[in-house]
């Protein structure tokens, strides 16, 4: 039986950047939970964007937020994985000098420099996220969770090298493609996932997720019903052991309303 379904957001359930669920999916996630399944969205995105996304259930179902550096429901922190300031400031140094954007994210606020107002407009009114704007991200005191670079195209090959020269220092992640994400080493979704697991007693052939990036790839592993979306990467559905139709067609919503005992 599943007792826990686990879906990334952009790409998956949206598109990218978007905010607005089909509102049957949160009929049916109570309808699941009264069946016994738990709900969680794990996603890059803040959890103030996972509530405001999904704000009809965003008492009802646990965020995985951040790539899975911060692990909650509402008005509760679970589990809170942070990095060393002076590591993210050095990072966000790099980004700067290749010209991309820096955005610092602590637990509930994500920080932006003040030039940076169309990227924080953005953040807001898209992704729904609580933004402080600053003189200099470089003086902005911590706890941090994750910093990320923003670039309008093709990050994965316009940060190649920077990723390799940190890789063995942080956890970084390309989440669709304009975004990397950099969190502490061992931070990722399918440990998010594991830790949730763990602490409601659910084993993986318990569990059903759904993703589409390559930060989706390690939940792949800690499910039995791992699905990638149709518009998912080939690296994911080589990853996953199902597929489901693409997210402008509610392929993740056609497979949970199977699971709907009527």
């Amino acid at each position: 039986m599943i007792k826990l379904i686990v879906s990334d957001i952009d790409g998956t359930l949206l598109k990218d950047g978007g905010n607005e669920l089909n509102p049957e999916l949160f009929d049916v996630i109570l309808k699941l939970r009264k069946q016994g399944m738990q709900f969680a969205a794990a996603t890059g995105r803040q959890w103030v964007s996972i509530e405001r996304v999904f704000d009809p259930v965003k008492e009802k179902i646990f965020y995985l937020s951040d790539n899975g550096a911060y692990v909650g429901l509402h008005g509760r922190n679970l589990y809170l994985n942070t990095v060393d300031s002076q590591l993210i400031l050095e990072m966000t140094r790099e980004i700067r000098e290749l010209g991309l954007t820096p955005m610092i994210s602590g637990p509930d606020v994500a920080y932006l420099d003040e030039r940076d107002q169309k990227v924080s407009d953005w953040m807001v009114n898209g992704y729904k996220y609580r933004v402080e704007q600053v003189k200099d991200l470089m003086q902005v005191q911590g706890p941090f969770i994750k910093v990320s670079a923003y670039c309008p195209a093709n990050v994965d090959s316009v940060t190649k090298e920077l990723r390799a020269k940190y890789q063995d220092r942080l956890k970084i992640a390309i989440s669709g493609d304009m975004w990397m994400d950099c969190m502490a080493l061992g931070v990722n979704k399918g440990a998010a996932v594991r830790l949730l697991q763990e602490s409601l007693g659910i084993s993986p052939k318990e569990t059903m997720v759904f993703g589409d990036q390559m930060n989706d790839i390690e939940m792949m592993g800690q499910a039995y019903y791992s699905f990638a979306v149709g518009n998912a990467r080939p690296e994911v559905k080589a990853a996953a052991r199902f597929q489901a139709d693409r997210n402008v067609e509610d392929g993740v919503l056609k497979v949970l309303k199977l699971l709907i005992q009527e």
